[in-house]
């Protein structure tokens, strides 16, 4: 309860802070694989990042590919919002869906700026998602985070495709501050599954094993070397600017830029002020 006001109409409670906000680390200089398709632990993220590496983590055994939860970022609390690679890759599903929208919504009831860390290959496939409704939840955490007007910082750290890319507090999404790190890849989906879309014809026409393998390796080397990184992104403004692309070094001063520009913004988007 330490990280919530009285009441809806209070700031999130500020308290002092005794870890040094540009405390260095170099676990994050290892935390992303550099193989895209092996898992990580997201949590170990948030704590290392967080004030005194303390996280505080809501509905922990429900919907495990997203986790939300509070911390601190130079005293000041903020709402966790992070896809989870270390389980079923970090998807979107109906589950995470909801459980990630309620929260975002719950915080910007209580005046609680929203941090975003973003991991997530798009939404989990299948006809029981879709008989169950994907479209229809997944349009929660769309509009949960489109309606918030408490700040939102977003960091992108590895994949962010297609759909799922929209619903996680995206720049079109009224992002307020958005960055990535240098393993970012935003795009329409992964280069295996547009090079089968886009090249499918050239690629059944070559009869050799060895040509095919080669000509899919070097269109799909081609795709993530244009596409599958934060550059793209940054050049059309969907990153806040290319400058934002994090170094490692600047990850490791723990987003020390976020404590004053969320509370500046948690002032000038005071509930109060809007019409």
């Amino acid at each position: 309860m330490s990280y919530l006001p009285s009441n809806n109409l209070e700031e999130p409670p500020v308290i002092e802070n005794n870890d040094p906000i540009d405390r260095l680390d170099d676990v994050l200089n290892e935390i992303i694989p550099e193989n895209p398709n092996k898992p990580y632990d997201v949590i170990d993220v948030i704590n290392t990042i967080a004030d005194e590496n303390e996280f505080f983590e809501i509905q922990r055994n429900y919907a495990k590919n997203i986790v939300i939860g509070f911390a601190r970022f130079n005293g000041i609390p903020a709402g966790i919002v992070a896809n989870q690679p270390n389980y079923l890759a970090g998807v979107l599903d109906i589950n995470a869906s909801v459980k990630a929208a309620r929260f975002v919504r719950f915080c910007d009831a209580f005046n609680i700026p929203i941090v975003t860390l973003v991991d997530v290959p798009g939404f989990l496939p299948g006809s029981n998602q879709e008989l169950g409704g994907i479209i229809i939840h997944g349009a929660k955490l769309l509009f949960a985070y489109g309606e918030a007007t408490v700040p939102k910082v977003t960091i992108t750290m590895r994949k962010s495709y297609g759909g799922a890319h929209d619903v996680m507090s995206c720049k079109q999404l009224r992002g307020d501050i958005n960055y990535a790190w240098p393993t970012a890849e935003i795009a329409v989906m992964g280069a295996k599954g547009a090079v089968e879309v886009l090249e499918g014809k050239k690629i059944s026409s070559i009869e050799d094993e060895s040509e095919r393998s080669k000509y899919i390796q070097e269109k799909e080397s081609e795709y993530e070397e244009k596409f599958a990184n934060p550059y793209q992104a940054a050049k059309y403004g969907f990153i806040d600017d290319e400058k934002t692309i994090l170094t490692i070094k600047k990850i490791s001063k723990r987003y020390s830029p976020w404590s004053s520009k969320i509370y500046n913004l948690t002032k000038g988007l005071n509930p109060s002020c809007i019409l």
